[in-house]
């Protein structure tokens, strides 16, 4: 892919802006052509880096950071969450979930218990009132959920909650909250959560 990342030179930054349709494989590849030019920019200036665009798993931060690091020494910061969470969404975003590296868990969780995955989860079992499950991508949970599910924790609102039954006081895809009143909405077999129209929806 061409033009997968763009250099930008700011008054007090340097903005590396990634395509959000490339490979990470294409973004490493194009990095490597650009930093020798980029290492030119650097005399006795510190400029930091900010890397905007994408937003990536933790290990492809990492390997850009690294490779970055390897030829310039120079304060590297990127405009995405890093953790998951409502708190870390800066902006959300939509991309295809179809295909996406998923965790399995086998039993259920139990109160206290908390499960990240930085793409989709499967849990095989039932995820109990207390019990918090958080995904990059989608959920899919065999049993009950009864617990916290918050979906597209990095701000995809395309991800999904899919659950043999849904009976959780509040639900969560990327920054959209939904809270649910046992007394006004009964409990969801089979049912797939998602967001419509900026909405969450129960089907």
């Amino acid at each position: 892919m061409k033009n997968c990342i763009s250099i930008q030179l700011k008054k007090d930054k340097i903005v590396i802006k990634l395509n959000e349709e490339a490979e990470q494989i294409e973004i490493v590849q194009a990095l490597q052509k650009k930093l020798p030019e980029l290492k030119k920019l650097y005399k006795d200036e510190k400029t930091p880096i900010l890397v905007e665009g994408k937003v990536l798993k933790n290990r492809e931060i990492n390997e850009i950071q690294e490779l970055i690091k390897s030829k310039i020494d120079v304060e590297i910061d990127f405009d995405m969450p890093k953790s998951l969470g409502l708190h870390s969404i800066k902006k959300t975003f939509d991309r295809e979930i179809a295909i996406s590296e998923t965790k399995f868990h086998r039993g259920s969780l139990r109160s206290g218990q908390k499960i990240e995955s930085e793409g989709s989860i499967v849990i095989i079992g039932d995820v109990n009132s207390g019990a918090e499950v958080m995904a990059s991508d989608n959920i899919i949970v065999l049993g009950a959920l009864r617990g916290l599910a918050h979906a597209g924790a990095k701000g995809n609102k395309q991800a999904i909650i899919a659950a043999g039954l849904v009976d959780t006081v509040q639900i969560r895809i990327a920054n959209v909250v939904k809270e649910i009143d046992r007394d006004e909405e009964p409990m969801h077999k089979q049912a797939c959560v998602s967001i419509v129209d900026d909405k969450i929806v129960i089907e």
